[in-house]
């Protein structure tokens, strides 16, 4: 009984500290409400009311960022909440209770946010999640002097401090930083804290952007004791007094770029230190210079991993289908032969793209779907797209890719972008996708073979780099076998025809592919656009015939301007582009040998292309590709492609 009364009294006392300890931070630092009012105020609210529901749920399974979208009706509400990483779960409840609260005071607004020390609520009827910097950000200073005698090094001390919190937060996983800065000075000890915070919807240069803003905005504060910067997608704060716990402090060092100066001043005064020290100095040199030729002998700048098969990460249909908003055309980004893709939003943030594989779903398909992306998700290369996960556990198998903000190569050669990409932009793209294409065939552990390269399938990340997309999935399709498919899987007009014909397959099968995207991309010009005019030749045909009369740079985009590129260049290029194409597939470089090729292509010596496939009558070629498709008899197909290569 007695041992009881302890236990009891003991769970009092705790109660009573960590509520003493509690602190949800709800200082309102900023507000506002959109200035546009919804269509329907009673189907926003509901939604609203929906969105916070769900935001809460996220807080109360420990998080410390979370976004809910409900998009039913003609006002749909996209909604974030995030508090600042050191706050225990129920202070960041605490301080969402109180954010929900006032935010609801917006009424019929179609979009609001309110901004505390603790915590960061927002919704709007428009998605808003990759936003970074926006008029109305600010800095808000206090209204206390450090003392006078330590204003000046107190001031050096927030300025070191906040210059080192810009710099490191952006390089972190989840955009979160909070450090100290502690100096010693004559009239005392002198001690800075701050945080630094960006939304983990964006990436790694909006968030320096933003950081940067709100150091602009912040840096007038100093010496007052304490200051904070507040804008869309990003927080920093300053204080002479700690507002976060100890064991939250980050070490900022290994996130920032500096000089190891001590350790370079501890070897020359080794080098001065006598005959010992010379010899251990020269000895270490020798080591470092062999390690470097080594670590430069090998070629890993473009691998981001090493090939253990984890596998991805599982996603639940429900989890899916919320972030794509029922699988939204509003969402949707794009068809291909495998499936349709939409833009999703996990309950991370995470913005992903979401492929529905159009493949069936029986227990077969999804036994063979497990093992083969499980492959897939192993292939990790900066010019291929990343599988994040996949689910294989409902209506219907879906892949989930990493989000490739600038979308796929045709739209910025044929669609709404054509023309907008310069030389130096074509040329990093071509080098890049060669550079995936060449991983998939020789660097990674299994050769895969893609099948189908092309523009669409060629993706753009934020910088303009290409990441290949689809490949390894035609792995996934029925019938499929290693060296000879009965069904065919390609795009007509890009594939070369030892594997439109006959079915053969082998890497050179991409190396064609590949030939064909190069052209288009010098171009300007879709291979087999020839719908507004039946008698138009294939560019592959055009081009080959320029070339043949010395006048293969007809053939470049009008929109580059020509004091972007070396004309002899541009000739070589095009020249590795009908080395990709030969008719024989034994002719065809291999993709490390177009990497080579690609990237001295100021100096080598290319050898003469031989003739291209498809010339002497490519549309005859897709019929009978197509008749293939449909078990047309294999005899004809056969004295069709002998009389089309010319043997």
């Amino acid at each position: 009984m007695e041992l009881l009364r302890i236990c009891i009294s003991f769970t009092v006392i705790w109660r009573l500290l960590e509520m003493a300890a509690s602190d949800p931070q709800t200082v309102l630092l900023n507000q506002g409400c959109s200035q546009f009012n919804v269509t329907s105020f009673p189907n926003f609210s509901r939604n609203v009311n929906r969105s916070l529901t769900e935001l809460r749920g996220q807080l109360e399974d420990g998080m410390h960022f979370a976004v809910a979208q409900e998009a039913t009706g003609s006002d749909p509400v996209y909604a974030m909440v995030q508090c600042r990483n050191y706050m225990s779960t129920s202070d960041c409840i605490s301080c969402f209770t109180t954010a929900s609260s006032q935010i609801t005071a917006c009424s019929a607004a179609n979009g609001a946010r309110v901004i505390y020390d603790g915590c960061f609520l927002r919704y709007e009827s428009n998605m808003f999640y990759q936003q970074t910097t926006q008029m109305g950000n600010l800095g808000i200073c206090g209204n206390r002097r450090a003392s006078p005698s330590q204003q000046t090094i107190f001031q050096t001390t927030v300025e070191r401090l906040l210059g080192n919190l810009i710099e490191a937060t952006p390089r972190m996983e989840s955009f979160f930083a909070a450090s100290n800065e502690e100096v010693v000075g004559v009239n005392g000890n002198v001690t800075a804290y701050g945080v630094a915070q960006c939304m983990e919807t964006i990436d790694e240069r909006g968030c320096k952007e933003c950081l940067e803003v709100a150091l602009a905005n912040i840096h007038r504060c100093p010496p007052e004791s304490d200051g904070r910067a507040v804008d869309t997608g990003c927080f920093l704060r300053y204080s002479d007094s700690p507002f976060f716990p100890a064991n939250h402090t980050v070490d900022l060092r290994p996130f920032l770029r500096t000089r190891n100066t001590t350790r370079r001043n501890a070897l020359i005064g080794g080098l001065a230190g006598g005959g010992a020290a010379l010899l251990l100095l020269l000895t270490l040199i020798l080591f470092w210079v062999r390690r470097s030729r080594i670590n430069m002998a090998i070629p890993q700048d473009d691998v981001e991993g090493p090939p253990e098969l984890q596998g991805p990460m599982t996603y639940t249909y429900k989890e899916l289908n919320f972030a794509t908003t029922n699988f939204s055309h509003q969402n949707k980004l794009g068809e291909g032969g495998f499936g349709e893709v939409y833009k999703g939003i996990l309950k991370n943030g995470r913005v992903v793209a979401v492929k529905k594989l159009a493949i069936g779903t029986s227990e077969k398909v999804k036994a063979e779907f497990d093992t083969e992306v499980k492959l897939i998700s192993n292939v990790h290369h900066r010019n291929l797209v990343r599988l994040v996960g996949c689910c294989s556990k409902g209506p219907e198998l879906l892949l989930v890719y990493e989000f490739m903000p600038n979308g796929s190569l045709d739209k910025h050669l044929f669609g709404e972008g054509q023309g907008s990409l310069n030389w130096k932009q074509r040329y990093e793209i071509i080098l890049g996708t060669a550079k995936g294409i060449a991983y998939l065939h020789e660097e990674f552990h299994a050769c895969i073979i893609h099948r189908d390269i092309k523009p669409s399938n060629i993706l753009l990340d934020r910088d303009f780099q290409p990441k290949i997309a689809d490949f390894g999935l035609v792995r996934l399709l029925p019938e499929d076998q290693t060296h000879l498919s009965t069904k065919f899987a390609g795009t007509f007009g890009y594939t070369a025809p030892e594997y439109a014909i006959h079915g053969q397959l082998s890497v050179k099968v991409d190396t064609y592919s590949f030939g064909v995207v190069v052209l288009e991309i010098i171009s300007g010009l879709k291979n087999t656009e020839t719908s507004l005019d039946p008698t138009a030749e294939f560019l592959l045909k055009r081009a080959w015939g320029l070339y043949q009369d010395n006048m293969a740079l007809e053939i470049v985009d009008r929109s580059l301007n020509p004091e972007e590129y070396n004309a002899e260049e541009m000739k070589r290029m095009i020249e590795i582009a009908f080395l990709c194409t030969q008719s024989s597939a034994s002719l065809r470089p291999t993709m490390s040998e177009v990497v080579a090729m690609l990237k001295t292509v100021t100096s080598f010596e290319p050898r003469q292309p031989t003739q291209p496939a498809f010339v002497e009558s490519e549309r005859r070629v897709n019929y009978i590709a197509q008749e293939r498709s449909t078990s047309t008899s294999s005899s004809n197909a056969t004295n069709s492609i002998s009389q089309i290569s010319g043997r």
